[in-house]
């Protein structure tokens, strides 16, 4: 059981640079059903000894420390979605005589 178990658990090892989502634990007031517990992405800015580690918000220069286990790899999209926008058009009415 315990291979079974280990075999399981991802390693979660960030360096600078990385994307990584963040565990809101404070999610009690009005949690919803739906509502995502994960924020982000943010992006590693530098890692300690202790387990913390510095992140910041892609569109801020601002550094805060967390936990370095409420923090699991953002697999997401590197570049923008491109959108195809389709027009449709009324078909025409078929007269019955």
């Amino acid at each position: 059981m315990k291979m079974m178990h280990d075999r399981n658990i991802i390693e979660r090892k960030f360096k600078p640079g990385d994307m990584v989502l963040l565990y809101n634990l404070r999610l009690r007031l009005f949690p919803g059903k739906l509502k995502s517990r994960w924020s982000g992405p943010f992006r590693v800015v530098k890692i300690h000894l202790t387990g913390a580690v510095d992140i910041a918000a892609s569109n801020d220069s601002r550094t805060f420390r967390v936990n370095g286990q409420s923090l699991k790899h953002y697999v997401g999209m590197e570049e923008a979605k491109k959108v195809s926008v389709t027009h449709l058009i009324k078909p025409p009415k078929l007269s019955i005589l």
